[in-house]
């Protein structure tokens, strides 16, 4: 995954792009907090079935 200040860096456009994959995301699935990003992604975990890896390699590809 990319290192956090890259990946807020770009957030915003990653974001929209995850939604736009997955629609059954809401904002609140996607709210990168500082100290809070493992919270995130145990979320996304949740909502769309996958491994934390593979939601990492999810977000690294887009």
């Amino acid at each position: 995954m990319k290192n956090l200040t890259e990946l807020k860096g770009n957030w915003n456009e990653t974001k929209g792009k995850l939604k736009q994959k997955f629609a059954i995301l809401t904002d609140s699935d996607v709210l990168l907090v500082e100290g809070k990003q493992d919270e995130m992604l145990g979320r996304l975990q949740v909502k769309l079935g996958k491994t934390k890896e593979e939601i990492q390699k999810l977000i690294a590809s887009l």
